[in-house]
């Protein structure tokens, strides 16, 4: 059985890494797909998605626009809204990273991080409740990282911007839980992705040695999980941060 069979999933950040797999996994369990990209991405990225499209029988929509900019933003997602598409499920997923100890960076390499992280989702997800509230239903999951729960030195910028995301899914999910919408947010550990690819070879030997299960995540794990929490096998899990992480200690 597909868990969302015809549903319509709103993701950002599809074109690598879990973002990437998201797409794949939300199209086999019967998921339509709006995907948000700054821009259009290369050929091999969009044959990808013809691939996906046509093995699962789904719909993927592209839509553009740069996160930090909010007229592109309101722009197209209110031509999503004069088309009459309804949207059941927003995953906040575009992130970038940085580390770096407080006094070696910038306020404004900060404040960066915060308006990709942490201020576009809010952004993102008041025009998106404008399709739930009408459904008076909906599942919104925000991709954070144990970085935002295990508050280390360097981690001034990144951590703190997914340690700020958390507080909002819960405030958000007290908020909404009244009118059936189900907030909720995802905390992975390290993942296998072009990012932890590049970390320099003992810093990330050092990580997987806290990993109780000595190994990277995979893509497919973190996107199951987020699967997961936009189905309804979740309808009574609001408010809470799912640790994705192979048991750190």
């Amino acid at each position: 059985m597909r868990l969302l069979e015809n549903k319509n999933i709103f993701i950002t950040g599809c074109n690598r890494g879990i973002g990437k797999k998201l797409v794949e996994v939300f199209a086999q369990n019967g998921a339509n797909t709006i995907i948000a990209h700054a821009r259009k991405k290369s050929d091999e990225y969009e044959q990808y998605l013809i691939k996906v499209k046509n093995k699962y029988n789904i719909v993927i929509i592209p839509v553009y626009f740069d996160l930090v900019n909010y007229d592109d933003m309101k722009r197209e997602i209110r031509k999503l809204q004069m088309k009459e598409i309804s949207i059941d499920v927003l995953v906040n997923n575009a992130g970038i990273a940085h580390g770096g100890l407080f006094q070696m960076t910038s306020v404004n390499k900060i404040k960066e991080v915060f308006d990709v992280n942490f201020f576009s989702v809010l952004e993102l997800t008041q025009l998106i409740l404008k399709f739930m509230k009408k459904q008076s239903k909906g599942a919104i999951i925000n991709v954070s990282s144990v970085s935002g729960l295990d508050l280390k030195r360097g981690n001034c910028a990144y951590g703190t911007s997914k340690a700020a995301l958390i507080a909002f899914t819960r405030t958000l999910a007290a908020e909404l839980a009244p009118i059936r919408i189900r907030v909720n947010a995802i905390a992975p550990g390290l993942t296998d992705t072009d990012m932890a690819k590049l970390m320099e070879i003992n810093a990330k030997k050092e990580m997987i040695r806290e990993i109780s299960m000595g190994r990277l995540g995979k893509t497919e794990e973190i996107a199951d999980a987020i699967v997961f929490l936009a189905s309804d096998r979740s309808s009574f899990i609001t408010g809470q941060v799912l640790r994705v992480d192979g048991g750190i200690i």
